[in-house]
């Protein structure tokens, strides 16, 4: 890569494909540096979408399937899937074309990072800006209050001396480093490292859960009540909903327009991951898993599974960092931070970003529950609705479609097939995923309050679980009723 800014001009409506170093003044940078730092290749999008995709969401899929059974949590799972993929690549379109739009412009975004909020705005106005934005924002706050949560839940594990509350402020402190990471061009070797440590726990789950055999009486009897199945489909929508950096990871690409087929192939990888993890724990454990949201919590210990908490705990922490990028970017935006080239000064403007996510941790530390929640009130506006709807307006009127820079694929029909495939998306995230799913999982995390209370020190320990009723009586028998099977989860 030359060492000076590389523009190579658009022609016939292909927008400038800007390749930069950090200019003249850095030559000192080393090969071995640019190696580690400096990544916007086509295998760097991959790895950060396959490894963003999936972090703590891993150790909650068998709560899942718990609350699903087996023939639907695998079903969930291919299908939203799917439907995640389409609308990663709906975002990568509309990225496209406001890009390409103001580059005709002569707009320069080489000190800029493009944001999707701007790329509704750019395209369909203030009105949509201003709704894409707020759904956005609040959606990476809860995704970075989630991490938070998953590293308290996972380092009890091994190490119980502390309660998770206490956790949670160590490694609220630890995470608030990811400031000094200037955006994603710099997480070449943590994304690949990200990846590394999210296959190796999935597999470990999958291998334990198969020596370890089924527990003694196990029952796998999900689903059984409407609150448990729409909760735990609605977790599997986040789980595939993880494209909310989409317009960020393209922008740290150097040719972002062969980003189109990147979400699916991580997709793809991710369900080799996910799918044999996900049954084998809950082949091994059943119902067990209603009073535990951490797979992790049932595995007898041993240096592997330290392994994976460990690797885990490490992997959560750059999951942290790509959910509070893009809001670091916000507040910078807001604050006239953003082009400033002092990297502490632009890291000590975006300290206020994590005390709020920090905070929330500490008040809601529901373990699983909380995703469903996400998912049904956040992930499916954002990641679902709100791309297929733009990309209808954006291309509803005959000459929006001819000129189009990048046209959809003739196997789906074109525009034809787009449209009615977006519908169906808008249709069924809407009814499903935010009315079902929004009913049953705030009933489920409004119990989680009644039960253990906000500010809980320890979520889910040994010492505040009810007791299990008797082997022979199912979930749904009248010993316990509904409010207080409801608050097990």
């Amino acid at each position: 890569m030359a060492l000076d800014k590389v523009v190579e001009t658009v022609v016939a409506g292909n927008y400038v494909e800007m390749e930069k170093s950090e200019g003249n003044t850095k030559d000192i940078k080393t090969k071995m540096s640019k190696f580690f730092w400096h990544g916007g290749s086509t295998y760097d999008a991959w790895f950060s979408c396959a490894s963003n995709q999936v972090a703590q969401v891993l150790l909650t899929l068998p709560y899942s399937f718990s609350q699903l059974g087996m023939v639907s949590g695998i079903l969930f799972q291919l299908f939203y899937g799917l439907m995640g993929s389409w609308t990663a690549y709906l975002i990568s379109i509309l990225y496209v074309e406001y890009r390409t739009r103001k580059e005709r412009e002569k707009v320069d975004f080489r000190n800029h990072v493009i944001q999707w909020f701007e790329v509704l705005d750019g395209l369909l106005g203030k009105h949509w800006r201003n709704v894409g934005l707020g759904f956005n924002c609040t959606f990476l706050l809860f995704g970075s209050v989630i991490q938070l949560i998953a590293c308290a839940s996972n380092i009890y594990y091994i190490n119980d001396n502390l309660d998770k509350r206490t956790w949670t402020y160590i490694f609220g402190a630890c995470c608030a480093t990811t400031v000094f990471i200037p955006s994603f061009h710099n997480y070449r070797i943590w994304s690949f490292l990200g990846l590394i440590m999210t296959t190796y726990t999935a597999w470990y789950l999958t291998i334990a859960s198969l020596l370890h055999g089924q527990v003694e009486g196990v029952q796998h009897s999900g689903p059984t009540k409407l609150v448990l199945y729409f909760t735990g489909a609605t977790n599997i929508l986040y789980t595939f909903g993880g494209h909310a950096v989409t317009v960020e990871i393209m922008h740290a690409m150097w040719k972002p327009q062969k980003f189109k087929a990147i979400y699916l192939l991580a997709t793809i990888y991710v369900l080799t991951l996910t799918l044999p993890s996900a049954s084998a724990v809950y082949w091994a454990f059943g119902d067990a898993l209603l009073n535990h949201s951490n797979a992790f919590s049932l595995l007898p210990n041993s240096p592997f599974k330290n392994m994976a908490v460990i690797l885990m705990l490490i992997h959560q922490f750059i999951t942290f960092g790509f959910a509070c990028t893009p809001l670091y970017f916000v507040w910078e935006k807001a604050i006239g931070m953003h082009e400033c080239k002092s990297l502490c000064k632009r890291a000590a403007a975006r300290l206020p970003v994590v005390v709020p996510i920090w905070f929330l941790a500490i008040v809601f530390p529901f373990f699983g529950p909380i995703n469903s929640t996400v998912g049904s009130l956040l992930v499916s506006f954002t990641v679902y609705i709100i791309p297929a709807l733009a990309h209808m307006l954006t291309f509803r009127s005959p000459a929006a479609r001819e000129n189009a820079v990048e046209q959809p694929p003739r196997l789906l029909g074109r525009w034809a097939g787009a449209y009615t495939i977006n519908m169906f998306v808008v249709v069924w995230v809407f009814i499903v995923g935010f009315g079902f799913g929004g009913w049953a999982s705030m009933t489920n995390f409004i119990h989680q309050i009644d039960t253990f209370g906000l500010f809980t020190k320890c979520y889910q320990c040994p010492s505040q679980l009810p007791p299990s009723p008797p082997p022979h009586l199912s979930n749904a028998t009248t010993v316990m009723p509904p409010v207080a099977h409801i608050h097990r989860l």
